[in-house]
């Protein structure tokens, strides 16, 4: 249960993240995509317009009559409003001369038309963009009175040897339905994408999360293992210290005599002072210097290495935990996991000095035990 809730918070907040991505990063797309195509219509435009005001100056500088002119271009880019671009010719008195739309031929251009401010100014795509998105001025160069007009002139150029302006219209409607559908593939894109990201980010996330939830679980395992082991050998050096307490007056004093010690002499300062064997919690070396603690933790020190001692001392009772302790059996207060597969020896009275069985040497502690 837990699990399946930390990949639905996991889901979640990728999906969250990044549709906050998304939503930030489409409008920026979606503007330059658009800018580009405005760029592309507004210099189509410019250039169309251009061709034109020239071949008309041509033909008439060349003799050709106004009315064939006229009569000429109008075949030429009747029904181009459909388009999201086309031109049209007025006069300086504001009559349309040539129209995509034969109707509007002889009408005057209506003041609430869309116009640049002058002949010379330049529209850029950037304002063009806001122009059609807010429907407000842009760069100064706009008179936006209707908003539900379908055409905006973009750009003026004046024809030679005549008083005719050739207009280039942008169709806003049009145009606007090329970002829209522009607008809609970027989200559809979005959209296939965040769902192939949020689901391939899941499978992953639950992927690693699995592998990660297997290694805890085996080393959780391992960690029982463990416990159930130091258990038992705690468990272990208890029974052993009672079967060895109740073996102790069994035993033969000949040959008790004959292989072990049952006192060792030691010194206090300058006191000499004997101690039984049995009265021995641990012994150990520091600085070269041989000490032996009790159990009523007095301390003492000896001359004896502890390799003779050792060999001196009941191998039941006591053990060579390392060069530099030897432990007795009832010394023993605990056994807890050390590092790597060693054992550490908590011992009764406390060790100033850590006392550490390897893992070399566990396996014979263990034996020692009788486990």
């Amino acid at each position: 249960m837990r699990k399946d809730r930390l990949y639905f918070f996991t889901f979640l907040s990728i999906s969250v993240i990044f549709i906050v991505i998304a939503s930030i990063a489409i409008q920026f797309f979606v503007k330059a995509s658009a800018n580009q195509l405005l760029e592309t219509q507004l210099e189509s435009s410019k250039r169309e317009a251009k061709e034109i005001a020239f071949l008309m100056g041509f033909q008439l500088e060349n003799g050709i009559p106004k009315e064939t002119v006229i009569h000429n271009v109008q075949r030429s880019i009747e029904s181009t409003n459909l388009n999201t671009g086309f031109v049209s010719v007025f006069d300086w008195s504001g009559r349309e001369v040539c129209h995509p739309d034969i109707k509007r031929v002889g009408q005057l251009v209506s003041p609430n038309q869309s116009f640049v401010s002058s002949v010379t100014d330049d529209l850029n795509s950037n304002d063009f963009y806001i122009l059609l998105k807010n429907k407000e001025e842009a760069g100064g160069v706009r008179n936006f009175e209707n908003s539900e007009q379908e055409s905006e002139v973009i750009y003026l150029y004046p024809v030679a040897n005549s008083d005719w302006i050739i207009a280039a219209h942008a169709n806003t409607n049009k145009i606007l339905e090329q970002i829209d559908a522009l607008k809609n593939k970027f989200y559809n894109i979005l959209l296939i994408m965040g769902f192939i990201i949020i689901l391939a980010s899941v499978i992953t996330v639950r992927l690693i999360g699995s592998a990660y939830e297997k290694r805890l679980e085996l080393k959780n395992q391992k960690l029982e293992d463990e416990v159930i082991n130091l258990s038992k050998l705690n468990a272990a050096v208890g029974d052993y210290q009672q079967k060895v307490s109740e073996n102790l007056p069994e035993q033969p004093k000949d040959k008790q005599k004959e292989k072990n010690k049952k006192r060792i002499l030691t010194y206090v300062r300058n006191e000499l002072l004997p101690i039984a064997t049995e009265d021995i919690a641990h012994i150990y070396m520091e600085h070269t210097i041989t000490y032996v603690v009790c159990f009523d933790g007095k301390r003492s020190t000896t001359n004896v290495s502890l390799d003779e001692l050792y060999s001196n001392l009941d191998s039941a009772f006591f053990y060579r935990a390392n060069r530099q302790f030897i432990i007795a059996i009832s010394g023993i207060d605990k056994i807890v996991k050390y590092g790597n597969n060693q054992l550490k020896i908590l011992v009764n009275p406390n060790s100033e000095v850590d006392i550490i069985i390897s893992k070399n040497k566990a396996a014979e502690f263990k034996q020692w035990l009788n486990l």
